[in-house]
């Protein structure tokens, strides 16, 4: 085959991937070429060179900050009673390249990528600093390409879910923070109590309640007894703001 002819076959197969990709995320790019900027390392453009391709990296930039912004929005929202210091910390740990990895992995980020030859040898489809590079490059590109609300309407699929469901809540001390609320109607104690721990020793999952006076204020499962009475915090502090409502 022709180097002509295999090219214009690497392209057409590209284009089927992009759009995968975003029928996978439920939003068509009204410039498609910014999704594959979005998507190209500046390896590959550095062996293309008598091709118009741009690197992603502007687009990083951009993306960073719009990340930052919808994730601070979602924040400030939903959590109403938290301190300054205690939502940087846990946006921090949203924004920060373990968690923007696994983002880019569920939506198979790897498969996507444009790569140089050596990039490509050396693993960097697995790469943790050029897959969470991309991932702020794709929120970038959709910003200009549709703004902040389509930004925000692939974040409520990818990251709030997540943060609704407490994986982010090692940065925070909800506990601390259930006993703050409690203790300004009254002298109660909180009491926390470990219901089940399911799964093999090396994979184990653990249930808590917290309750009040004997009423259940909330539940929460957890990879350790730790981490599982977090949860259950968590979810009382939601159940009291809710009533408060």
């Amino acid at each position: 085959m022709r180097k002509s002819n295999r090219n214009r076959t690497k392209n057409t197969l590209y284009n089927q991937n992009l759009k995968d990709f975003q029928a996978k995320i439920g939003i068509k790019f009204h410039n498609e070429k910014l999704l594959r900027q979005a998507f190209t390392h500046s390896s590959y453009v550095n062996e293309h060179r008598r091709r118009p391709f741009e690197d992603n990296e502007r687009l990083e930039f951009l993306g960073d900050a719009v990340l930052e912004l919808a994730i601070s929005q979602y924040l400030y929202k939903k959590f109403p009673t938290i301190s300054e210091g205690e939502l940087t910390k846990l946006r921090a740990s949203i924004v920060c390249e373990p968690a923007l990895v696994q983002f880019a992995n569920e939506l198979n980020f790897g498969d996507v990528v444009l790569l140089g030859k050596g990039e490509e040898m050396t693993g960097g489809r697995a790469r943790p600093a050029l897959l969470a590079d991309a991932f702020e490059a794709v929120i970038g590109a959709l910003y200009l390409d549709q703004g902040l609300d389509q930004v925000i309407s692939l974040l409520e699929k990818v990251v709030y879910p997540k943060v609704d469901a407490g994986a982010f809540s090692h940065a925070m001390d909800f506990k601390s923070r259930l006993q703050e609320v409690v203790q300004r109607d009254g002298t109660s104690t909180l009491e926390y109590d470990i219901l089940q721990e399911e799964g093999p020793a090396h994979n184990r999952v653990f249930v808590s309640q917290v309750s009040l006076d004997g009423h259940i204020l909330g539940k929460g499962k957890g990879r350790s007894k730790k981490e599982a009475e977090q949860h259950a915090a968590q979810m009382a502090l939601d159940e009291l703001r809710s009533h408060k409502q």
